[in-house]
């Protein structure tokens, strides 16, 4: 599958919006709806890159991304090395890193073990650390991937890499892929949102959701904290629920006649964003209201009403999976313990752990109470993980690793109970099942249904993918 929009035209179109931040005429609220014709030619009924069959049956219809952005340390969560803790202290072999870059690494670093107790859970085995109790009532329904390797090992790049497939800025992010391809069943809500918790947001900020070259229809929507979500939604004071409806019809049939002269796509894109944007007015307020959810399932993610979280998002989003959002993504920060101020393993590790251990356990346990777990696909991960060796700042911390990081998946047509990977005694290298960047983002888009090599997209006279030009899907990890 290929289209053509007029390059500069989309281009155009995404710079002017990306200067407008998030309101009724920004392209924010150009992503409303991918399902209902907004982005294709007058003619169409359909959004412009909108699959008419999926390549392949689907096993899962919406994803939930919970990005853990700066990196968590594998070897202090999910991967016990008992040789690395005997070697504590010790230099790094020559072979380890020789012709290896690292972010803030020089010369030749100690290794350093772990002072967290491991232990097996589950059926499968799984081995998990201290830090993560609440992850011990999930391991049989989650697929854990231990053998992930990337390309980048700064934060920026790294985090593009892992959301559009290259670490350059400027490419489509994989919710804009998964809209652009088989949109959403959601008819007053975006089919991609972004949630954010944390003491700041992460290294590469919009970009990590843009829509790229793709139409500006297809873009992320970054939801804010509170009751109303999206700047300017909410009608100015003294404007009644009729005049709002009178205006948008108003702005309909002038862009309607437009479009008859001119034949413009964007020109549709523009009037299904204010009819979007129009329903959102009740729809995002009652999403936002989570006073509607019983006490059992606030305490089951730790949710206190009316403060923002981690785990206020997490249940956010299986609301929105409800309702038929399509891609969901959490962002939560600060995983960068490389032993600074406010970022080491011995405080502030622990802390961050807290923060989304409970809600991202009970995400999987309540979509699997309500029968939403079998076409939910859930992941968990960042954009790296960390090395073997210390780096000692004010205190020791870890800098970043490329070469071998866990990730997991549960849910949406993944193998459940299921430990994919290994890495070598110290955990620097992969020494079994190898999971690149290119081959997880395949296989996400094989779970929705999608042929990775044959959603593609012309641009600037070479056509586009996700994976670039690499990638293979996973089977092993696909029920």
């Amino acid at each position: 599958m290929s289209n053509t929009p007029p390059p500069l035209l989309a281009r155009t179109r995404r710079h002017f919006f990306a200067d407008c931040g998030v309101g009724i005429g920004s392209a924010a609220l150009a992503t409303m709806l991918a399902k209902d014709g907004f982005a294709a030619p007058a003619t169409a009924a359909k959004p412009l890159g909108l699959l008419k069959d999926f390549h392949h049956p689907p096993k899962a219809k919406a994803v939930i991304f919970l990005f853990m952005a700066g990196g968590p340390s594998q070897l202090e969560m999910f991967t016990p090395k008992a040789e690395l803790n005997k070697l504590h202290g010790k230099p790094v072999p020559n072979s380890f890193i020789e012709g290896k870059r690292f972010a803030f690494l020089k010369g030749t670093p100690t290794l350093l073990g772990t002072k967290h107790t491991f232990a097996q859970y589950g059926k499968c085995g799984m081995h998990l650390s201290d830090l993560l109790p609440y992850h011990r009532d999930i391991v049989d329904d989650v697929c854990w991937v231990r053998g992930m390797k990337t390309d980048v090992f700064n934060h920026g790049p790294a985090k593009c890499f892992v959301n559009t497939g290259s670490p350059q800025f400027g490419r489509a992010s994989m919710g804009s892929w998964v809209s652009y391809g088989i949109g959403s069943e959601s008819k007053s809500l975006p089919g991609f949102v972004v949630l954010q918790s944390g003491p700041r947001g992460p290294r590469g900020g919009a970009a990590l959701w843009s829509s790229g070259f793709l139409p500006s229809s297809h873009q992320g929507v970054p939801f804010l904290k509170g009751a109303n979500p999206i700047l300017d939604l909410k009608s100015p004071p003294g404007v009644s629920d009729q005049q709002q409806g009178e205006f948008v019809d108003a702005v309909k049939g002038l862009n309607t006649l437009r479009n008859q002269a001119v034949n413009d796509p964007e020109i549709l894109t523009r009037i299904a964003a204010y009819e979007t944007a129009y329903k959102m007015q009740a729809a995002a307020p009652e999403l936002m209201d989570l006073t509607k959810e019983d006490k059992k399932t606030l305490e089951l993610y730790g949710v206190e009403p009316g403060k923002p979280s981690f785990a206020a998002n997490c249940l956010l989003a299986r609301r929105l999976v409800e309702r038929g959002v399509r891609f969901i993504q959490l962002y939560h920060t600060n995983w960068d313990h490389h032993g600074g101020p406010t970022e080491n393993l011995q405080k502030h590790l622990p802390e961050i752990c807290k923060e989304v251990d409970q809600p991202s356990a009970a995400l999987v346990k309540d979509l699997k109470r309500l029968g939403m777990l079998d076409d939910t696909l859930v992941i968990w991960g960042g954009e790296f993980g960390r090395t073997p060796m210390g780096e000692p700042r004010e205190s020791v911390g870890r800098d970043h690793h490329i070469d071998a990081y866990t990730m997991w998946m549960a849910g949406g047509g993944v193998k459940r109970g299921f430990i994919f990977g290994e890495t070598d005694d110290i955990g620097y290298s992969v020494t079994k099942d190898e999971v690149h960047v290119h081959d997880f983002q395949a296989t996400v888009l094989h779970l929705l249904g999608i042929d990775h090599l044959k959603l593609t997209f012309r641009f600037q006279g070479r056509d586009f993918r996700l994976t670039d030009i690499h990638g293979n899907v996973v089977k092993d990890l696909i029920a």
